[in-house]
């Protein structure tokens, strides 16, 4: 844990008590990174003795605090012996016991950054920023930034906030260069590939004391826009192909760019010839004039043509970005026009010659900025953790009965209960299961928002313990919820419900593997098969070959046919019959001959392999 302080002798000791009591049972340090002027090291120093929690103390001399609180977070990371670097404030607005929860909750997690957020699900500010100014000024600087940052800032709702932890390992330091509060926001910039989650919290209100706050940090935090702005730009423009394909690729994309330029040129003096000549105007309001009607025309053909396969973000955001660079360098161009045609250039020649003379910047510019970002990995769901309960799923106009009408019994240790047919667990139906003994519930509803949503969402619910996906489409997208409890409620939605392989695959099957080893057994990815009392099982990744080697065993050998896929296996080494449907792939037709099948089958095999992914078929 990582607190920079400054003047918090009012804060420290309270701060420090609770924290020692949240991390107790775990193992963590303290760093303190202390700018003050006030008694704040020494309460901290005091503290150090009697604490049974790792405490360091850095005491930073006035001539090198430049940087504020940023530096601070700095400087102690750079000394965190820990795997993770969990920041917050000492002024008791991040609450510790909120903060180390949110921590150890979401650092189970394939991610790098974890913020605390007080803008969705039960995070609040309402507390914490007392009065409607500070409120106003916190809103309109989470707005711009992420305006300037739109792809980067995609997923993340509060990317002010001062309550966040990170992977060590992940943030270089040394790319670092903060000012003033925002070192997340300087974090989440300069490493565009780092995988971010938020964490749902409640700011509460300063303990003692007044907030740093003032206009000199705002002015602070401008500069630091600008800074990080102008600088992913120069490294958006410096990013060049690394590889001779790429290079080849690049030039690709800057033939197929001036083929569309050139037709661009075409409307644009079209454009300036009829507002010059036939209209009157003057020739550098029609030359501004003529530009925008051909970057319309320019931008479109580029959308469609040149990069309809590595789009990224909205089409208008785009757009404006492109019509932006056109005006920019509009602005340049039209004095060199107005130069030549002083020089007795005609008006038509000169604005062509502007034209082509800026192709390359245009086109550098739109390949590496605008459409660039498409090569920089996104986080392609928006991950968050919330304390408040999940929304119930909703019934729907339709009224859908509650009765499961398929039952199955997995190897006498789960049972199942869905709405829908799930042709996996057909060898395991048991018709005479209660609904109410089930240890799994499937069933369909409306889950999810009406509206729209920029981002798909994945949120996890602490307590109690749920998870809810959400599409782009609102309750029309394949969205479902997760219920954690006895039994497990799965809701999944109609249109989710219509593609039941899906269902089993990417939700049943991961629980019920869970529930199989809290029960003494373990679903495990193999092929097996029986020769007499003894079992033969093959682990091996997906479309390696498990299934043709079971079938020439089979073919070869006189045995008998457990699974191609999955096996159950108990704590004493027992192998239970786990018959999904089998799985063939080309090569298991060129590896296995059956003369039981037709020609007519034969065909129909073979033309499945290649229709369905990596090139397999289901032979039930």
């Amino acid at each position: 844990m990582l607190v920079p302080t400054r003047n918090e002798e009012g804060n420290i000791g309270p701060l420090l008590d609770r924290l020692d009591a949240a991390v107790a049972g775990i193992s963590a340090e303290i760093v303190v990174v202390d700018d003050s002027d006030d008694a704040t090291p020494k309460i901290v120093a005091e503290h150090a003795v009697a604490s049974a929690v790792p405490l360091r103390l850095i005491c930073r001399p006035e001539g090198e605090r430049r940087g504020g609180l940023g530096s601070a977070v700095v400087e102690g990371a750079r000394i965190a012996r820990g795997s993770w670097v969990l920041v917050l404030d000492a002024d008791l607005q991040h609450p510790p016991e909120a903060a180390v929860a949110m921590a150890t909750s979401a650092i189970r997690h394939d991610v790098d950054v974890v913020i605390g957020t007080r803008y969705a699900g039960a995070g609040s500010a309402e507390a914490g920023l007392a009065g409607a100014h500070r409120t106003w000024a916190s809103s309109m600087a989470t707005r711009l930034a992420k305006t300037l940052f739109p792809r980067r800032l995609a997923t993340v709702t509060d990317p002010m906030s001062g309550l966040f932890a990170f992977r060590a390992k992940a943030i270089d330091l040394n790319r670092l260069d903060p000012i003033g509060f925002k070192i997340l926001l300087d974090i989440l910039v300069r490493h565009p590939s780092a995988r971010v989650a938020e964490a749902a919290y409640q700011m509460e209100r300063r303990h003692t004391g007044t907030s740093k706050a003032s206009m000199r940090e705002g002015f602070a935090f401008l500069r630091l826009l600008g800074r990080l702005r102008r600088q992913r730009l120069v490294g958006q423009l410096r990013e060049g192909p690394a590889t001779g394909a790429q290079r080849l690729r690049q030039l690709g994309r800057m033939i197929a760019f001036g083929l569309v330029g050139l037709t661009g040129l075409a409307v644009n003096s079209v454009a300036l010839w009829a507002l010059h000549s036939v209209a009157g105007m003057h020739h550098l309001l029609a030359a501004a004039v003529a530009t925008q009607a051909s970057t319309l025309w320019n931008f479109a053909l580029i959308e469609t043509l040149v990069y309809r396969t590595k789009t990224d973000g909205r089409w208008h955001s785009r757009g404006a970005r492109f019509l932006m660079m056109n005006n920019l360098l509009l602005a340049a161009r039209l004095p060199v026009l107005q130069l030549l045609v002083w020089a007795g250039l005609g008006l038509l020649v000169a604005n062509a010659a502007t034209l082509v003379a800026l192709f390359l910047v245009r086109f550098l510019f739109s390949d590496r900025v605008i459409y660039g970002a498409a090569r920089t990995r996104r986080d392609p769901v928006r991950l968050l953790i919330d304390d408040g309960p999940a929304q119930p799923a909703a019934a729907s106009a339709q009224k859908r009965s509650s009765y499961l009408k398929y039952r199955y019994d997995v190897a006498g240790a789960v049972t199942i209960g869905s709405q829908i047919l799930l042709p996996e667990l057909e060898f395991f139906r048991a018709q005479w299961i209660a609904d109410d003994k089930v240890d799994i519930a499937v069933r369909v509803g409306d889950v999810g928002l009406r509206r729209l949503r920029k981002r798909a969402s994945l949120t996890e619910h602490r307590s109690p313990a749920a998870l809810r996906y959400e599409e782009h489409f609102g309750r029309f997208g394949a969205n479902f919820q997760v219920e954690l409890g006895q039994p497990i409620n799965i809701v999944v939605g109609p249109l989710l419900a219509r593609s039941p392989h899906v269902v089993y695959t990417n939700i049943i099957e991961a629980l019920l593997r869970f529930v199989l080893v809290s029960r003494g057994r373990m679903l495990l990815h193999s092929a097996c098969v029986s020769f007499g009392d003894t079992g033969v099982m093959l682990s091996a990744l997906t479309d390696t070959g498990k299934t043709a080697t079971v079938l020439r065993l089979l073919r070869d050998h006189d045995g008998r046919f457990l699974s191609d896929d999955m096996t159950v296996i108990s704590a004493d080494g027992t192998a239970v019959c786990f018959p999904k449907p089998l799985t063939i792939s080309s090569h298991t037709l060129r590896a296995v001959k059956a003369n039981e099948l037709t020609a007519k089958e034969w065909r129909r095999l073979q033309l499945q392999s290649r229709l369905h992914s990596r090139v397999a078929a289901h032979w039930r």
